[in-house]
């Protein structure tokens, strides 16, 4: 059987030199694996932000139509996250958008 051997120490990267990679603010841990091309064409990035925020409100409009609705708190603390974790990514790449319309 092989021996696993750990992974070595984590070491954050230097930043790009021109900034074009951004971590997400939706990153679960410290070490960033998520990334906003900052570069990329802005109707891209638009489609990308418009996608994850339409995407969780078609979500809760449909709960919302939805009667009465009974759930454990954990539940609901599952759904939130499940919810906002998209809606932080598209107010990221809104930040990269707004950032690229003001520099011009």
């Amino acid at each position: 059987m092989k021996t696993l051997t750990p992974d070595p120490p984590y070491e954050k990267p230097a930043p790009h030199p021109d900034n074009r990679f951004m971590a997400l603010t939706s990153n679960c841990s410290e070490m960033p694996t998520l990334f906003v091309d900052t570069h990329a064409p802005l109707d891209v990035l638009m489609d990308a932000a418009n996608y994850r925020i339409r995407t969780v409100t078609q979500v809760l409009e449909n709960l919302s139509m939805r009667g009465s609705i009974e759930c454990d708190s954990f539940i609901l603390s599952d759904f939130s996250l499940l919810c906002a974790i998209p809606l932080r990514d598209g107010c990221d790449v809104l930040e990269v958008v707004g950032r690229r319309l003001r520099a011009r």
